[in-house]
């Protein structure tokens, strides 16, 4: 009776609820520490400091095993960790797939996708993955495109490392994504002399 029904009430209610936050995804990626940078910043440490986070992905180079049980720390088994290219002996896989909301996310680090960042190679990595949103790093420059209806997000070098081709000038930067339904909204931290600078983006699925 009654009490059946007030119980599934309270059970929608609470569901209602943590959908109606969505999980926040944390994307990141691209350490290269300690090897060619160091630490992340730590305006960035201080935010990462959150219970809110859900889940994370990340693009690879994560630089040392410490880093990727940092990470595991945020999220446990909700962790997908992509193997960059000098990953060694880390274990990582080369690309993952997982749902978030009503999108379905994968990750590769990027530097198998010749040229490096091309859109139209990335889309149609997507498509072999067959992902709404392909998360991608490599080129430790954060950037949101839109490309025949997917996604490819890359959310840049969380230490400001030098990219692969030498340029040392590299803004540190990762993303958080909050995802309800079918719809995304995309923050963007960035780090200027010490300070956080954040930009947001709102995706929508196609259809």
């Amino acid at each position: 009776g009654t009490r059946g029904a007030r119980a599934a009430r309270r059970r929608e209610g609470r569901a209602m609820s943590v959908a109606e936050f969505g999980k926040l995804v944390l994307l990141i990626g691209d350490y290269h520490s300690p090897s060619r940078k160091g630490d992340i910043p730590a305006c960035f440490k201080e935010l990462l400091n959150t219970d809110k986070i859900g889940m994370v992905i990340c693009t690879g180079n994560v630089g040392s095993r410490a880093n990727a049980e940092q990470l595991r720390a945020i999220a446990g088994e909700d962790c997908k960790i992509v193997s960059g290219e000098v990953d060694y002996g880390m274990d990582f896989p080369e690309t993952s797939v997982t749902y978030v909301g009503d999108f379905k996310v994968g990750v590769i680090h990027g530097h198998q996708v010749i040229p490096w960042g091309d859109t139209s190679a990335l889309a149609k990595c997507a498509g072999r993955l067959g992902v709404d949103i392909l998360v991608t790093g490599h080129t430790h420059r954060h950037s949101v495109v839109n490309v025949a209806g997917k996604f490819i997000i890359n959310p840049g070098s969380v230490t400001g490392a030098c990219t692969p081709t030498g340029d040392f000038d590299v803004v540190p930067s990762f993303m958080l994504m909050a995802v309800q339904g079918s719809n995304v909204t995309l923050y963007t931290y960035e780090e200027h002399n010490g300070e956080t600078q954040v930009s947001m983006n709102e995706l929508k699925k196609a259809g």
